[in-house]
């Protein structure tokens, strides 16, 4: 059985009340929950919160059940997979039921597609993986053009490869995480509560689908691209 929880906080500092912000006719968080249920793939699509509003509002956009995440849980400062380890626990103890397969889509990426989610879903099912991870081809690469800032004050390649980097081109390919969506075997979701795992693999995105609201911009940006879209 699976899993989708979308977890999400009341307070942001980057942009206030943005997960109850109106884009593209629905508040930020409800596109994520439209996304879950759209898939077909779950059994539960469940929103975690610390705001009574969005708990109140998650049914409305298909979400089956609703978490209230508790007090330390919801601060600047916690970490979001314990977070969604409760959501799941909670819904367990709910439903009476066991998630082999835990899927969470962030509430403030709103660009990826149903498409996109099924997608990461078959990779994990169809390999043997703790987990997996959503990202976008990294614009700026460790090992040829993204510099680190040594004790002293120089620079230098913040990765340094065996042989030379000529061309970006012949560098390991790097990826920007773009938190739009993660998939893990329950186990390692409850047991060790972390994203990445020695098994761990990337789906990958556009660029044009990976952007995450962290600010004022970003919204804009989103804003004007789910102003062009016609899968919504």
């Amino acid at each position: 059985m699976r899993i989708c929880t979308i977890t999400v906080r009341a307070g942001s500092k980057g942009v206030p009340g943005k997960n109850l912000r109106v884009v593209a006719g629905r508040p930020l968080f409800g596109h994520s929950v439209a996304q879950a249920v759209a898939t077909g793939l779950f059994d539960q699509v469940v929103v975690s919160s610390d705001s009574e509003e969005i708990l109140a509002l998650a049914p409305s956009f298909g979400a089956t059940g609703v978490v209230t995440r508790p007090p330390e849980m919801a601060t600047d400062t916690a970490g979001k997979v314990p977070a969604i380890a409760h959501a799941v626990r909670s819904t367990e103890e709910r439903t009476g039921e066991r998630y082999d397969v835990c899927v969470d889509l962030d509430a403030t990426s709103p660009l990826r597609t149903v498409d996109d989610i099924r997608a990461a879903v078959e990779m994990f099912e169809q390999a043997d993986v703790a987990s997996v991870i959503t990202g976008a081809e990294a614009r700026r690469n460790p090992y040829f053009n993204l510099v680190e800032e040594q004790p002293d004050g120089t620079v230098a390649v913040a990765k340094t490869p065996g042989d030379a980097v000529l061309r970006r081109q012949d560098a390991p390919r790097c990826f920007d995480m773009n938190g739009s969506i993660y998939v893990w075997r329950r186990e390692a979701l409850l047991e060790d509560q972390v994203v990445f795992f020695p098994s761990t693999i990337l789906y990958e995105m556009p660029a044009e689908r990976s952007i995450d609201v962290d600010s004022e911009f970003d919204f804009r940006i989103v804003e004007w691209l789910m102003g062009q879209r016609e899968d919504l």
